[in-house]
């Protein structure tokens, strides 16, 4: 068996964790979040996290359980409205935040990985996003400075992959968890399906393997959903 393959979520994260680390926690709202990964960091103890991630998961589930147990100092985020554990610990000063759009965040982490240190974006020109950060005009638009972002761990989830790291997202699941996988000194990636090498078709893979270092199949994904809309029609 490749020494990229761990048995599940705690041996995978086993010697990667310590306080006030920065770990990017891939996913969109709920839909391909590390929920394995999240819980093993939950039950490890490990606090005065800053973590990055799209949001900060709901009350009970994904992100929102380390905000339980106040395991977490900062958030970098771009959409926080589904979490009163959240909003209590913000308002109340005991959580930091950074406001990113979502794009905005999406560039940071690519560009992290790809080591370039910062770009400018038109993005949040003139809000309080920019408050603090440097601008500059190109061709008689003014455009804002961002950092790229990287973290100590990357922790992603992936449709499908393979023993050497080879992984490929589904659908709505690759929006963060590509870029931010690529971003964190460590990334570990657990997968619904673990497959040999050759069973993936090369042109569809979404993140080659040297952006792993660990992979774990995981078991029973919850998966759940933020608002489920039906139609009588």
């Amino acid at each position: 068996m490749s020494k990229k393959v761990y048995s599940d979520a705690k041996s995978a994260l086993d010697g990667l964790l310590h306080d006030g680390m920065t770990i990017l926690a891939g996913g969109f709202g709920l839909c391909g979040i590390p929920e394995h990964m999240i819980l093993a960091i939950r039950d490890s103890g490990v606090k005065d996290l800053t973590i990055a991630s799209n949001n900060a998961g709901v009350d009970d589930f994904g992100l929102g359980l380390l905000l339980q147990t106040r395991q977490v100092k900062k958030m970098i985020s771009s959409y926080v409205g589904e979490n009163k554990t959240f909003e209590a610990q913000f308002l109340a000063g005991e959580l930091e935040l950074e406001f990113n759009p979502q794009g905005t965040l999406a560039e940071r982490c690519r560009a992290g990985g790809a080591g370039i240190p910062a770009f400018y974006t038109k993005t949040g020109v003139g809000t309080l996003i920019a408050e603090g950060k440097e601008t500059k005009d190109f061709d008689g638009q003014t455009y804002l400075m961002e950092r790229g972002l990287t973290g100590d761990l990357a922790i992603i989830k992936a449709w499908k992959g393979d023993t050497v790291g080879n992984v490929v997202f589904r659908k709505t699941a690759r929006n963060f968890n590509a870029p931010m996988a690529t971003a964190g000194k460590v990334c570990v990636i657990e997968v619904e399906e673990l497959v040999e090498p050759g069973e993936l078709d090369p042109d569809g893979i979404h993140l080659p393997s040297i952006y792993t270092h660990r992979i774990f199949q995981g078991q029973d994904f919850e998966k759940r959903i933020e608002f489920r809309t039906v139609s009588d029609g």
